[in-house]
């Protein structure tokens, strides 16, 4: 929800155009959450939720650690003032060329989920640590993530074994348990695999250290969600359950979770019509959409709180969609979204729990519309 900071900004500044605005302070209670919920696990913060620089340096300077996607993002957390051994890179799809720069830069983590990649790690990152990605199902998650990313847990076995092989150091396995994740239990789940891994490479005389738990955490958007304390006790549970008193090191990379609900963006309807003088539904335009950072609508996955001057009145079921000229720039259609039968064109919107992947997906130029605009306050 929009936090007073984020009211009297808006009342003081008065910002043009659709518009990101972004607590510090919410971002900073919810890495505080994270450590008192998971005391014994290194935050590693998805960059590639929101990489403003306000964000990176204010969770580097709380000593927080740094998930990475491309070597732009290892250059961000860098300047933020992280140091290399506070970083991974956790992209499984990485150019042999960027892991030759990432390992210049000092990085010694990698992320791999096949023999081909341990390849190019071996070659341009000779000694480095990996861990192996595991598939997960990924239930429970309302953006659940595909098979792109990962593999089956005997596969992991042969890729470690691989690395271990060609002289890197085969550290531990990560899994991605889907984001926006509510179900307690789907740690349990993939923490039973991490430990068959474990198991595997013992019997081989391979040793791993470490379990990359990923991220998943969710942020409120209609619906509630654990606390991140009810997310650490499963979680701990879990790791107790499948290693007893030998658990690992490990790590987590709330993204969603620790941004999510530092933003809100402002928007307007631009239009207000029907398809036919007979038409029950009313289709809402805003000046925002898919092309402008909604890019989660997608599949109506994620459906973020909007909030309006006039919710006291009436509200009934609308299409609400996006002003480009694109088809597919259609937010909410298959479930259509309440709002108020007296909206009308002018008025101003706020869409709460957008502080994640929002500015990021936000296109350049889409219809020569700029990008979304951000102020991190």
């Amino acid at each position: 929800m929009a936090t007073q900071r984020i009211t009297d900004f808006l009342a003081t500044r008065r910002p043009d155009g659709p518009c990101l605005i972004l607590d510090l302070d919410v971002v900073e209670e919810n890495y505080r959450a994270f450590e008192k919920a998971l005391p014994d696990s290194r935050i590693f913060y998805a960059v590639k939720a929101n990489p403003a620089p306000e964000i990176l340096r204010l969770l580097s300077s709380m000593g927080s650690n740094f998930d990475c996607a491309s070597v732009s993002e290892i250059e961000m957390a860098m300047n933020a003032g992280a140091t290399a051994d506070r970083i991974s890179f956790g992209n499984t799809i990485k150019k042999e060329r960027d892991i030759a720069r990432a390992h210049d830069l000092g990085i010694g983590l990698f992320a791999v989920d096949s023999a081909e990649e341990v390849e190019k790690v071996a070659r341009a990152a000779p000694g480095a640590k990996v861990f192996c990605r595991v598939l997960t199902d990924g239930e429970g998650a309302e953006w659940p993530l595909s098979r792109k990313f990962g593999c089956v847990p005997q596969m992991a076995v042969d890729v470690l074994v691989y690395a271990h092989q060609l002289g890197l150091d085969a550290h531990g396995v990560s899994f991605h348990v889907g984001s926006q994740q509510t179900d307690l239990s789907a740690w349990d789940r993939a923490l039973a695999d991490a430990h068959r891994v474990f198991a595997s490479l013992a019997k081989q005389g391979i040793h791993l250290k470490m379990v990359n738990m990923g991220g998943g955490f969710p942020t409120r958007y209609l619906r509630d969600v654990p606390e991140a304390q009810a997310y650490g006790q499963a979680i701990f549970g879990a790791l107790r359950k499948h290693f007893g008193n030998r658990i690992p090191e490990t790590i987590i990379e709330p993204g969603r979770g620790m941004v999510g609900n530092a933003g809100v963006i402002k928007a307007e309807v631009v239009l207000v019509s029907k398809k036919a003088d007979n038409d029950n539904v009313r289709w809402v335009y805003l000046d925002i959409g898919k092309f402008g950072g909604l890019a989660e609508t997608m599949d109506e996955a994620i459906r973020y709180p909007i909030v309006t001057a006039r919710d006291g009145d009436e509200k009934e079921p609308c299409v609400l969609a996006g002003p480009t000229c694109d088809s597919a720039d259609v937010l909410y259609e298959k479930a259509p979204y309440p709002l108020p039968i007296t909206l009308t064109i002018g008025d101003e919107v706020l869409i709460e729990g957008t502080g994640a992947y929002t500015t990021t997906y936000a296109s350049v130029a889409f219809n020569g519309f700029e990008p979304l605009r951000s102020y991190v306050i």
